[in-house]
């Protein structure tokens, strides 16, 4: 009997979390994607080795999770079905088109979010459009495409979002080995 207490638990958030979203889908997502990339960034940092955390950089996260890593996905898996029926069709265009646009904005607004002036934090983009475009376009075209394929329309910022924990730990990474060799 006590062993499904922590699956009473496990459930109850599942079941909360379904309702939320059903129900305020856009505030759900981007209180998730906060706290995932918050969650991401904190990991990083210990990975890292950091004795301390960098608040600046947390803070970086949230904010960015909050008003774009939430709120942009879930109105493209909106309204990008209503165009484009084909899961291949869709996958090219979150590849070719959002995704590069998404990543120079991720790249600058953590910057600015973090105090950097607008061309510290163009310069910080420059550096690392590339190869962390590249990496993205690399590692986690596949993610997408199961994403986009399998994954109830519902879900798939949740599933982002979970993706995005490991890519928000490599990015993490490159934003601050770039911020050391200056």
């Amino acid at each position: 009997m006590s062993l499904s207490k922590p699956a009473n638990v496990i459930y109850s958030l599942i079941g909360s979390y379904l309702y939320q979203l059903y129900y305020n889908p856009l505030k759900t997502k981007a209180i998730t994607s906060c706290i995932i990339a918050v969650l991401g960034n904190v990991v990083s940092q210990k990975l890292s080795g950091a004795k301390q955390l960098n608040d600046d950089s947390i803070l970086a996260y949230a904010l960015f999770g909050f008003f774009f890593g939430g709120p942009l996905p879930h109105y493209f898996y909106t309204y990008m079905p209503l165009l484009v029926r084909h899961p291949l069709g869709i996958l090219l265009i979150e590849r070719l088109l959002y995704m590069p646009c998404f990543q120079a904005l991720a790249l600058y607004m953590l910057a600015i979010f973090e105090g950097k002036s607008h061309q510290t934090a163009t310069n910080q983009m420059r550096k690392l459009y590339l190869p962390t475009l590249l990496a993205n376009l690399k590692y986690l075209t596949l993610f997408q495409y199961i994403n986009i394929k399998f994954i109830p329309p519902m879900l798939r910022v949740l599933m982002v979002n979970l993706v995005g924990f490991a890519w928000v730990i490599y990015l993490a990474n490159k934003r601050a080995k770039a911020s050391k060799e200056k």
